[in-house]
Parts: C-alpha cells; sequence; structure tokens
C-alpha cells in the first residue's frame, strides 16, 4: 500500500518561494517591514505596491442548479446579483499585470451556469493564467468543449461526496432530470479523453450522523462510503479523490470545524473516519492518489484546535483573494461576510481594491475574528509573520524552490 502523505497541493509555503511567485511575495514582505517601521516612527504607512493577489478564488454565479444540505454557501445562492463581463474581464486584465497566476472557479453557485462559461475560460487561459474549476458534475458537456484549452497543472474537481446514487440524491437534491452519480461519472471521463493533461479530482466532504449546515438543518451521513467512492473514482479514471470534514458556519460567518455535533464521542468518531480512509487507501497507487485535506489530517491526529491560534495579521489575505458578484473578500472562509469585504465586485476593475487591501490588513485582527477557524493557511500565515518579524535580508530568508506547475492558493 503507497502511504498517503500530506499531498502538495497543500503546501502553501512551498508554492510562494517558486521563481514565478516569490517576487511578488518578496515585494509584499518588504512593504509590510516599512509599514511596521513606519509606525514604530509615528509615521504614515507606504502606500501598497503594485501587486496584488497571486491566486484568486472567482465565484462566477451564484445560480446553483442543487440545494446540498451540507452546502456552507446556502445563503449566498440564487440571489439577484451578478457580474458585469466588461468589468469582470477588466479586473483579471488589471490583477493579470499586478501578478496574477490562477484561477479557481467555484464558491456560491455552480459555475458551468455563468453565461458564456466557456468563452471567459478560454479568456482566462488567453491571458496565461493556471485555471482550475470546482463543479457540482452536472453540465459537465460544458467543460469538455473547453478542455482543449486547459494546459498542465489545471484541474477539474467534482463536488459528489458519495459513493451511491441513493446517498447523492439524498445530499444533493439535483434539480432536473437525468441527474445521477453513474452518469456524472462517465461523462467526468470525457474531460479527460479530451485532454489528459487535466487533472480530474473526486470531492468528499465527510459528513456524519448529527451534523447541521444550519439550527434544524441536519446532513446526510456519508463517511460509510468512503471506500466505495475512491474505488468508483478511480474506475472512472479520475486521478485522485480528496477527503474533507464537514464545516458549518459560525454565527459570524466564518467557517468552522464543530465536531461536537456528531451523535458518537470525539474518539469514535476520529476512529470511524479513520477506519474509511484506511479502507480508502487500497485504492491508492502510482495512477491515483487518496488525498486528506489539511482539515481532515488535523482533525484525525488532534491537532486541528492549533490550526485556531492565528496571527494578529493574516498576509494570505493579500496575496489569496476571493471575487464574488457579492464583492471582493479576503479568504473562502469569510466568503460574503461584511467584516471580511475588501472592496465592491469590480473594485480590482479600477484598482480600489488596492486601498481595501492594505485597510483589511490593519483592521482585521486573525487572531480574534478567525479564533473559531481551523485555518488552511495558518502554517504559511506564521511563517510570513516570522519573516516580517525578523531582521536580516528577506532574500535571504525566503530560500528559493523549483519550479511546480501549481500556483492555486
Amino acid at each position: 500500500m503507497v502511504k498517503n502523505e500530506l499531498s502538495s497541493m497543500h503546501d502553501f509555503t512551498g508554492k510562494l518561494l517558486q521563481p514565478s511567485t516569490r517576487p511578488v511575495v518578496l515585494e509584499y514582505l518588504t512593504w509590510r517591514r516599512a509599514v511596521r517601521a513606519a509606525a514604530a516612527a509615528g509615521e504614515a504607512p507606504p502606500a501598497l505596491p503594485e501587486i496584488g493577489p497571486i491566486s484568486i478564488n472567482l465565484d462566477l454565479t451564484t445560480a446553483c442548479n442543487y440545494a446540498c444540505d451540507h452546502c456552507i454557501d446556502w445563503e449566498a445562492l440564487n440571489i439577484s446579483v451578478k457580474h458585469e463581463e466588461e468589468e469582470l474581464r477588466a479586473s483579471i486584465v488589471e490583477l493579470k499585470r499586478r501578478g496574477l497566476q490562477s484561477v479557481i472557479l467555484l464558491g456560491g453557485g455552480e459555475p458551468t451556469l455563468y453565461p458564456g462559461f466557456g468563452d471567459f475560460v478560454r479568456f482566462l487561459k488567453g491571458m496565461d493564467l493556471q485555471v482550475a474549476v470546482v463543479t457540482n458534475g452536472s453540465r459537465n458537456e460544458a467543460i469538455t468543449e473547453v478542455a482543449d484549452c486547459f494546459t498542465k497543472g489545471d484541474w477539474v474537481r467534482l463536488s459528489l461526496d458519495s459513493a451511491e446514487d441513493d446517498t447523492f440524491q439524498a445530499m444533493h437534491h439535483p434539480k432536473g432530470r437525468g441527474i445521477h452519480l453513474d452518469e456524472i461519472c462517465t461523462r467526468a471521463g470525457e474531460i479527460k479523453k479530451k485532454n489528459a493533461d487535466v487533472s480530474l479530482g473526486y470531492s468528499f466532504v465527510i459528513t456524519w450522523n448529527g451534523s447541521e449546515r444550519e439550527a434544524g438543518a441536519s446532513v446526510v451521513e456519508n463517511l460509510g462510503e468512503m471506500a466505495a467512492a475512491a474505488k468508483r473514482a478511480k474506475d472512472a479514471g479520475f486521478d485522485y479523490i480528496s477527503f474533507k470534514p464537514f464545516l458549518t458556519r459560525a454565527e459570524d460567518g466564518a467557517e468552522v470545524m464543530d465536531p461536537s455535533q456528531a451523535k458518537r464521542d470525539h474518539e469514535q468518531l476520529v476512529a470511524d473516519i479513520r477506519a474509511g480512509v484506511d479502507a480508502a487507501m487500497q485504492w491508492d497507487d502510482d495512477t491515483f492518489r487518496v488525498v486528506e485535506s489539511i482539515n481532515l489530517r488535523v482533525f484525525l491526529d488532534g491537532s486541528w484546535e492549533n490550526y485556531r491560534r492565528q496571527p494578529g495579521v493574516c498576509h494570505m489575505q493579500a496575496l489569496r483573494q476571493v471575487l464574488s458578484p457579492l464583492g471582493v473578500y479576503n479568504c473562502p472562509a469569510h466568503r460574503g461576510v461584511h467584516k471580511a469585504r475588501i472592496g465592491e465586485k469590480g473594485s480590482w476593475a479600477n484598482a480600489g481594491a488596492m486601498q481595501g487591501t492594505a485597510d483589511i490588513l490593519n483592521r482585521f485582527d486573525a487572531s480574534v475574528e478567525c479564533a473559531e477557524v481551523t485555518c488552511l493557511y495558518n502554517s504559511v500565515n506564521h511563517f510570513l509573520e516570522g519573516i516580517v518579524s525578523a531582521e536580516g535580508s528577506l532574500d535571504a530568508l525566503l530560500p528559493e524552490t523549483k519550479q511546480k506547475l501549481d500556483t492555486f492558493l
């Protein structure tokens, strides 16, 4: 059996030190040191340099044709807000000029429902950006149509969360006829046939009996289907299956892990999930990977509460942001939350988000605002904070890593 190590897709520190990304990080950290020096001297802070996020989550639409019981963005679905195409494209052009390298199309609604989805994907690839798509799988043909323009390192991940169609239907409540797990997996294989360079993932959010999206909105348990889902994914031609734990929203809107909801004690829940991962690992080999998210790994090893100890400044909010029809936000964990709002949806088109980014870095105390969040970026934030606070040359403190085909944050 192949040992399942933490996937390189979650090595955010390594991604920031690649030759393509490191110059933006150096410029950002130089500025942060200058901001602190100015504050110590009682002087006005310098302006944010002409940089922007390296990677963005782009929510193309709030429209969704599912009604998933475990959806973290439930309240933002199918509302009457949308992007203006010209403004959105102008935002991407400006962000590219500032150092943008990758775009993940996901969030809120189903990205393939965006009018002109294919044209927009081709626009992004024409800008020489890495592109990823997170989809519910109901319209895989829309992705197959543009699969030819994807390049090595790009990926498509389907949120399926089940091995059996009955469970899939109970969890996702697809709207429309003919949306079944077998058909979705078959059509997903067409993406790989069109372009073998696309990495195809099967996403599985682990849910357990007693979990609730919100008070009174319970979710369907699926942890007993982990091994069968891995086999289904491998048989269907997926490159990997990714397991992650169910998250809910705290009162302030942040995405949080809350295992206390389980109708079994915590140790038993951990044992059940661990057994599911171990059983899924029988399908892990040189052609197919079983991946544990950071959140799942720390959940299982008992260190998850350590990942709630955030530094005061979340540096990643300058290097990775969310662009949504609702506005620009500092983090996927705070999508749609007012306190995390950087600016209007088109504020990168006119560089208004530049000042918004500088402002949020000073006003958003992550040690307080994210105290309940088991943060994927906890380690890299502490690493960057240590660099800002350290003495000595930034160039010497930031060792360059090898370039990878992955700039997704």
